[in-house]
């Protein structure tokens, strides 16, 4: 019989960490924006779950860590309108461009259509980001 057995110990992220604060200094709803190693990142609470992304709008480099976060509007047929991916998207506060705070992605494709976004965890009692 061939079984596999899960580790107990979670996988560290690849990169150097970076203690941004501890738990209680970031609570739901808030952000930090922190330099790393020279960039500026934005580092959010929502819901509960932590995201880290490059305070840097690719379209034209406004501080996208500084715009709402929220959801968007379903692809949905004429005259019915859907709201749904709740506080899963940030918007660029200059142009509006939205992006996935999971994966950076934008939620319209264009040339510049993603931005970086760097593993965020707890440990400890820290939120740690890694870089």
């Amino acid at each position: 019989m061939n079984s596999t057995v899960k580790s107990e110990t979670p996988v560290r992220p690849k990169g150097t960490p970076h203690v941004i604060c501890t738990v209680e200094e970031l609570p739901v709803g808030q952000r930090k924006i922190v330099d790393i190693d020279g960039r500026s990142v934005g580092v959010l609470n929502v819901d509960g779950r932590y995201h880290a992304l490059l305070n840097s709008c690719p379209h034209h480099g406004a501080p996208l860590c500084e715009g709402v976060v929220k959801g968007t509007m379903a692809d949905t047929a004429v005259h019915e309108y859907r709201y749904e991916q709740h506080n899963e998207w940030i918007t660029c506060p200059w142009h509006g461009y939205e992006f996935r705070l999971e994966t950076g992605r934008a939620l319209v494709k264009n040339e510049r259509g993603r931005v970086r976004v760097y593993p965020v965890r707890v440990e400890d009692g820290n939120v740690v980001l890694y870089a």
